[in-house]
């Protein structure tokens, strides 16, 4: 032991550590006694290409899936990784892809605290209840139980998605807030239509804010999706071609110069604030191009 320490440059309790760190990646390592006693590999082991910690295999996988590469050379990458992983990490990691989903084209979100996204992952996979640390946006902590239905990666961001039976409602959580997470004994049964995706963008978009929009707009989903996404607003179909587009938002500035932008009829059912901002646009539009239409030297003066 003293002259494995004196190898590594460290001491022996450090050697006790990556012993048992080895063994947690299940490589066979053995003890032998007496006077030239240490640690050896068991006989005919040889030891994988590959050693990752359960935080660096976490990060490679997920760089692979959130488009880090692309196409084939992305699925042959993460299936070599997989390969090499012992199976108590592998099947953690396989808990988190199998319960990941995307709101558009895998970008490059930044990877939260890996045994948060491990426990609540595993806990989606098993139907379990989880036991999570959270703090919200204006800095207050709170203790929260959570019946997790699935992650979402979306603009950068993680969030886990579920219902909180404390309160019969379901909730969207940031992970990067998330300061811990634990298993709850017990189990819960999902909603049969779940679409984890789906439940975080509605989420986002009828999240508390200063301002309540609700605007019809004579226009498909489809159409109006191109300038309010399903993360800022929530639309609804109406009879003969119109849909009603339900936001909440802190400022309304913005607002006038995309509903112009749609190029669709449209009828403002509230705030009484968003109609003015748009007639003060409209009549600065239209000052404009009067303005533009006159003779040079009227311009001049």
């Amino acid at each position: 032991m003293a002259e494995l320490a004196s190898r590594l440059g460290v001491d022996e309790r450090t050697v006790r550590r990556y012993v048992d760190h080895l063994l947690d990646l299940d490589i066979p390592v053995e003890s032998v006694r007496g006077r030239y006693g240490g640690y050896r590999l068991a006989p005919g082991y040889r030891m994988p290409p590959l050693m990752l910690s359960d935080d660096e295999a976490l990060a490679v996988l997920i760089g692979l899936v959130t488009g880090l590469m692309t196409g084939t050379a992305s699925e042959t990458a993460a299936a070599k990784v997989r390969r090499v992983l012992p199976a108590r990490l592998g099947g953690r990691l396989d808990a988190v892809l199998g319960s990941l989903a995307f709101t558009s084209p895998p970008g490059s979100p930044a990877t939260p605290e890996a045994a948060v996204l491990l426990t609540i992952a595993d806990a989606v996979t098993h139907h379990r209840p989880v036991a999570v640390r959270y703090t919200a946006a204006d800095g207050r902590h709170s203790d929260r139980t959570l019946h997790p239905y699935g992650l979402v990666a979306h603009s950068g961001r993680w969030y886990v998605t579920g219902a909180d039976p404390s309160i019969g409602e379901d909730r969207t959580f940031r992970l990067d807030r998330i300061a811990s997470a634990r298993t709850l004994p017990g189990s819960f049964d999902p909603p049969d239509d779940l679409d984890a995706a789906q439940r975080v963008l509605t989420g986002l978009a009828t999240a508390p804010h200063r301002h309540e929009v609700t605007v019809r707009i004579q226009g498909s989903a489809e159409r109006i999706r191109t300038r309010l996404p399903a993360s800022v607003a929530v639309v609804k179909p109406l009879p003969e071609g119109w849909s009603r587009v339900e936001l909440r938002v802190e400022r309304l500035d913005w607002l006038p110069g995309v509903l112009a932008s749609l190029d669709l009829p449209f009828v403002i059912e509230r705030p009484d604030a968003l109609r003015d901002l748009v007639v003060a646009l409209a009549e600065r539009l239209l000052q404009s191009a009067r303005a533009g239409s006159r003779p040079a030297d009227t311009l001049l003066g």
